[in-house]
């Protein structure tokens, strides 16, 4: 039996939904219910009415489902699916960065630990940082934990204060500003979108800064024919896959190796044995979902 109907039959057994992220391979995206950001993702976990939600992506992701569904089982397929960025802060860390800061919003972005997330006021995802930060009220904000992120916000924010965190993508780091002008120049008709973890060097030569969502919306509704993708290298599946019939380019080094740790054969042990299982505290479930719950709010209609 092929292995995709043996996941088929197991996620009917366990009345389970498959949730992934724009960055996995080829084969979980085609076998997952919902392709999407983070943003998308986490708003598709609160409308399940399944048992059993299987998510398939890195570790933030499946907690974040997790403390948006305490009354289900989340499996995490692989537990070496983890996010570097998320893992460069501790709730220590940022503890003392807001005593340094008494009195500022913390904002911070989903790519964030659970524990952390019991320290953060609101979440955001890269396709609504932007608004979500011109909405707080405050003046001066803490934005945690990606740099990059953060630069990218406050060339739309004038007036406040954003104090940054040392935080960044390793994978989105990687895409440089020569390798972006060397493409452009070779496919002079292709239209350049980037993701806004990409350092602000290549932002600036970029034609678009788009979430994963905003990057399929707007090759959806764009004339052009040709466009040289700046994100992690598994976008352009879902692009060619749901938009055939145009040119995708790929940027070198956008290769996430912690998003491609999760294989069809992890989905389907974990239907069968319902392990790796996503566990919080009700305390960290309880202080955590507040910033989820109000990132999801400020992102409805996006």
């Amino acid at each position: 039996m092929p292995i995709q109907t043996e996941v088929k039959n197991w996620k009917k057994k366990r009345k389970a939904v498959i949730l992934a992220h724009n960055y996995q391979r080829p084969e979980v995206q085609d076998i997952a219910d919902h392709l999407g950001d983070s943003l998308a993702l986490s708003i598709k976990a609160t409308q399940t009415d399944a048992e059993v939600i299987v998510f398939c992506g890195v570790d933030f992701m499946a907690e974040s489902a997790k403390v948006l569904n305490p009354e289900k089982i989340v499996l995490h397929p692989n537990l070496a699916a983890k996010c570097p960025m998320a893992a460069m802060m501790d709730v220590d860390g940022l503890k003392e960065l807001k005593q340094e800061h008494p009195g500022a919003v913390v904002v911070g972005y989903v790519n964030t630990s659970a524990e952390c997330k019991t320290e953060i006021d609101i979440c955001c995802t890269s396709s609504n940082a932007v608004k979500i930060v011109n909405k707080v009220p405050e003046k001066k904000i803490i934005f945690v934990p990606d740099s990059n992120l953060g630069l990218y916000v406050q060339r739309f924010v004038k007036d406040k204060e954003i104090i940054f965190y040392p935080g960044y993508c390793p994978t989105h780091v990687e895409i440089r500003k020569e390798d972006l002008l060397a493409l452009k120049q070779e496919h002079p008709d292709a239209e350049t979108m980037v993701h806004p973890e990409c350092s602000p060097d290549v932002v600036d030569v970029a034609d678009f800064t788009l979430s994963t969502e905003g990057m399929v919306r707007h090759v959806k509704e764009s004339t052009k024919k040709s466009f040289i993708v700046g994100t992690e290298r598994n976008m352009i599946y879902r692009l060619r896959k749901e938009i055939p019939g145009k040119n995708y380019i790929e940027v070198p080094a956008a290769i996430c190796p912690n998003m491609r740790e999760i294989s069809l054969q992890d989905v389907l042990i974990g239907l069968q044995t319902l392990q790796p299982e996503i566990t919080l505290s009700d305390e960290t479930i309880r202080r955590a979902k507040i910033p989820l719950e109000r990132m999801i709010e400020a992102g409805r209609g996006d």
